[in-house]
């Protein structure tokens, strides 16, 4: 889908954004009484009311992030020094409060509890900055991720980043001015991707999160099976074969990350994996699995710096190698119901 231009972003869908927020809150009654009058014909514990909740608290959530933005871009001299480090600080501050708030309002909409296990990335590798490698799979995954690293790890990342989520104008706005990169992957005058990944991984410091996905887009069994086609056709036999072993995962497209650990040869590798919004591929997999009611863990390993092979086909084995150990591991942590009477949380439990 492509992206609308800027100046249509910024000065048309913004702004309907906050006032489409205005007159749902206005109605938000009206709106709540049809929930709960169609809740008897819908299974599942008020699914309905819940799901509508969660809908309106996100767009006032959109329009709410959009007015703060707007304020500091005033407070800012109208954009004048929107890039010096206070207002980066500032944005990124911004981030974490935004993000939280969400994850509090996630909790009556979809109970749902996040359990973090593995190396935590403030005690793994400390005053070092961090190449976080995650999986793709379900919607809400990269939020998860990046509210993990601003408020429980302390981190500012920096984002590769699929440019269709700019139609989202809270983050296309904010986003946009902090060092992130949208991408159109496929799309031609994106031969340069790499270039662009290694530009942003460069001058990282020590609190500084660079966050991609290997893979490209949501896990789904179709996009596997292209993939693997695609390696196939261009006589990565090896890989292919290595991909058809994998039942979770994309094969990984190894030249971003080859980009970004050359251009931060001091940071180290985090490598990040998640069970528990795999199986809300479609629109229909989201309705029949929502509300949630269930756990999700995510995992982390965290690599050093010199145990990063140095040449590339031994870092493209590596990836595999690591691809196929996230594999394994999501096997073996299937997500469980969530536990009646359980609050949502996130509970960070190291493990050896």
């Amino acid at each position: 889908m492509m992206v609308p231009p800027r100046w249509i972003r910024r000065l048309v869908i913004a702004p309907l954004m906050v006032v489409l927020a205005v007159v749902l809150v206005t109605t938000l009654p009206v709106w709540l009484l049809l929930a709960l009058a169609a809740s008897p014909l819908v299974p599942g514990h008020l699914r309905v009311p819940r799901l509508a909740f969660l809908a309106v608290a996100y767009l006032v959530w959109d329009a709410a992030a959009l007015v703060s933005l707007a304020v500091l871009w005033v407070a800012s001299g109208f954009g004048w020094k929107i890039r010096n480090p206070t207002f980066q600080r500032a944005h990124y501050v911004l981030t974490g409060k935004f993000l939280g708030a969400l994850f509090w309002l996630a909790k009556w909409s979809l109970h749902l509890t996040v359990d973090v296990v593995g190396t935590d990335p403030d005690t793994g590798m400390p005053g070092r900055p961090e190449i976080v490698v995650s999986r793709h799979a379900g919607p809400g995954d990269s939020f998860i991720l990046i509210h993990g690293l601003v408020n429980w790890f302390d981190r500012e990342p920096r984002i590769v980043l699929k440019a269709t989520l700019q139609w989202d104008p809270a983050v296309d706005v904010l986003l946009n001015r902090l060092p992130n990169r949208f991408i159109s992957p496929g799309r031609p005058g994106n031969e340069n991707l790499e270039k662009t990944v290694g530009a942003l991984a460069t001058g990282l410091d020590e609190n500084d999160a660079f966050v991609i996905f290997p893979e490209g887009g949501n896990f789904t069994p179709r996009r596997r099976v292209r993939a693997i086609a695609w390696l196939r056709d261009r006589g990565m036999a090896d890989k292919a074969a290595r991909a058809e072993r994998l039942r979770n995962l994309l094969p990984p497209k190894p030249g971003g990350l080859l980009a970004a650990i050359d251009a931060a040869p001091d940071a180290g590798v985090i490598f990040v994996a998640h069970t528990g919004l795999d199986r809300m591929v479609t629109v229909s997999d989201v309705w029949r699995e929502l509300p949630m009611d269930k756990q999700l863990v995510m995992r982390f390993w965290s690599v050093p710096p010199e145990e990063i092979p140095a040449g590339e086909e031994e870092r493209v084995t590596w990836l595999y190698d690591w691809w196929a150990r996230i594999d394994a591991w999501i096997e073996e942590n299937r997500p469980r119901p969530r536990p009646l009477g359980t609050d949502w949380t996130a509970r960070r439990t190291p493990v050896g």
